[in-house]
């Protein structure tokens, strides 16, 4: 359980480490493609700028309905637990503080993990991209 936890919280961390560095990469060369750009924008500039709101709104949009789904399904599993226990006392064992700290641990990683995943993903894919591309 704890090697299952440790590879939850790293993956989470390198996600959040790749993010941390592909979002200001790609705010740089937009942000230069902007100034670039001047008063009239070409059709790649108007493409680019729209796309841009476009593909935040959908990123943060399936972030928070997958968030959302995920924290149901931790709910669930722990109205279930508490369920058993309820209504069946003696056929479940007691479980230890530290395993109910786990499985809340595990379930705020997999929350985090869920709503990290959409955005990391265009993000550091836009990062590729645009490294390929030319400023003007």
């Amino acid at each position: 359980m704890a090697t299952r936890n440790a590879r939850k919280s790293t993956s989470l961390a390198v996600k959040s480490a790749q993010l941390a560095v592909a979002a200001p990469q790609v705010v740089a060369h937009r942000l230069t493609r902007m100034a670039l750009s001047g008063p009239q924008l070409s059709k790649r500039d108007r493409k680019e700028f729209s796309m841009m709101v476009h593909e935040k709104q959908a990123a943060f949009a399936q972030a928070g309905r997958d968030m959302a789904v995920q924290t149901i399904r931790a709910n669930q599993a722990i109205a279930a637990s508490l369920w058993r226990a309820f209504f069946n006392p003696f056929a479940y064992p007691k479980p230890a503080a530290k395993t109910v700290a786990v499985q809340m641990q595990n379930a705020a990683l997999d929350v985090l993990s869920k709503g990290l995943a959409p955005v990391h993903r265009k993000a550091v894919s836009n990062a590729k991209r645009l490294a390929k591309t030319k400023l003007r």
